[in-house]
């Protein structure tokens, strides 16, 4: 299948670097897949009108919290898009669980398992790194596979078989960028660890913001460093129109501390990634002066009909939703379209039926682009309200899709 960039995304510049924020706190390399969807398939097992899905997700590990979110919301979503029957088009959809405790390896054996036992759409991926495996096993095999929660920029448009179901870390920057009008002339500094978390965080913003003019520097932190003030400091002496944190730890309360008891926090806009309910308390007095970039919140779709769904559904089975349910939700809404659409043999056909399509999400309207299946929609700006346990989040913008759009990338194949 041959596709072309979109007039929206033509004017991104390609980001090299995919970094992963601290919603997630991965960040991974690339890699490329072969196949082609329009090479038709056969096989698989819809006998008595079954379809088969597997849903591989950490079940355990160390984003298990972030699977649970994502399983919650698919189930909720299955029974949103099939109206409570769990069927479509005649076929009922049978879903099977496996646990890839963010392990690569343990995800593509589960995945080689259930392709075996016939399924032909695979979805989940709590992981970045699971989902870079994933991908190139689906385009060998030929089945459907919807990435969810992870974030790499790797992904999109790693090849014809593989889609997406929650945002990526291109959307993440772009919403911060947002927060700093226009861009050119601007310093920006990214302040994080130095490690590889923290230097592709670099890269990334440097590539996306410095390339709309943003002077784009960094103060770097030992990640053994316990006393952040010094950094604090660097910071407020730079001067920067904008302060992005990327930071992943136990010294996260430290370093908000110490950039609000060293006045960064009124210098200038501070930004950083808001991640799941549980990091809420980790900012203490400070969460309510810094500017939060945010895939979702519970309440950031404005009570749509599909958000209000998914809330019900979700809590009504004992779930509590939070930064991940979306992903799953919308994975589920995809694998019930490439179904009705595209029957329960033919990848080829579920693929067809998925590109192009837009439709009402728990964010809103979203696009599954047609030329590299990333998966276009809004995204939220948001602070905090209260602190410790109560500190609870307020939309203060919706980003439109088109605004915080990856740039489009040819298909790997």
């Amino acid at each position: 299948m041959r596709r072309r960039a979109t007039g929206t995304a033509r004017h991104h510049r390609s980001l090299s670097t995919a970094a992963v924020l601290t919603a997630a706190g991965l960040v991974l390399a690339g890699c490329t897949a072969a196949g082609k969807a329009g090479e038709s398939d056969s096989g698989g097992d819809s006998k008595n009108g079954t379809v088969k899905v597997g849903l591989v997700y950490s079940r355990t590990g160390l984003l298990a919290d972030y699977g649970k979110q994502y399983r919650d919301g698919f189930m909720a979503g299955l029974d949103y898009a099939t109206n409570g029957t769990g069927k479509v088009a005649g076929h009922r959809i049978e879903v099977t669980e496996q646990d890839d405790a963010g392990d690569p390896g343990k995800a593509v054996s589960a995945a080689k398992n259930l392709i075996g036992k016939g399924s032909k759409v695979l979805a989940g991926t709590t992981d970045s790194g699971v989902a870079l495996q994933m991908a190139p096993l689906a385009a060998q095999n030929k089945v459907l596979y919807i990435s969810g929660p992870a974030a790499t920029d790797a992904v999109t448009g790693v090849n014809d078989y593989t889609f997406r179901s929650g945002r990526q870390s291109y959307q993440d920057i772009l919403t911060a960028g947002t927060m700093l009008g226009e861009a050119k002339g601007k310093k920006v500094t990214v302040l994080a660890q130095d490690s590889t978390f923290g230097q592709a965080n670099v890269a990334a913003v440097k590539a996306v913001l410095g390339a709309r003019g943003a002077k784009v520097g960094s103060v770097l932190a030992p990640p053994s460093a316990t006393d952040l003030t010094p950094f604090a400091r660097q910071v407020k002496a730079g001067g920067p129109d904008l302060v992005f944190v990327a930071w992943a730890g136990s010294t996260a309360p430290a370093l908000w501390t110490a950039l609000d008891q060293q006045g960064v926090l009124e210098a200038g806009k501070v930004v950083t990634g808001l991640a799941g309910t549980a990091s809420y308390p980790v900012f203490g007095d400070a969460g309510s002066k810094v500017s939060f970039l945010a895939h979702y919140f519970p309440g950031a779709g404005g009570g749509n009909a599909v958000e209000k769904s998914m809330l019900d559904s979700v809590t009504k089975a004992g779930g509590t939703p939070d930064l991940f349910t979306p992903d799953g939700f919308t994975a589920a809404q995809m694998v019930v379209r490439a179904i009705e659409k595209g029957g329960a043999d033919d990848t080829a056909a579920m693929v067809k039926a998925l590109e192009g399509w837009s439709f009402d999400g728990v964010k809103g309207k979203e696009q599954v682009r047609a030329e590299d299946h990333a998966l276009v929609q809004p995204m939220f700006v948001a602070k905090l309200k209260g602190k410790g346990a109560g500190a609870r989040p307020e939309l203060v913008t919706t980003a439109p899709m088109d605004e915080v759009a990856p740039p489009a990338k040819p298909s790997a194949g």
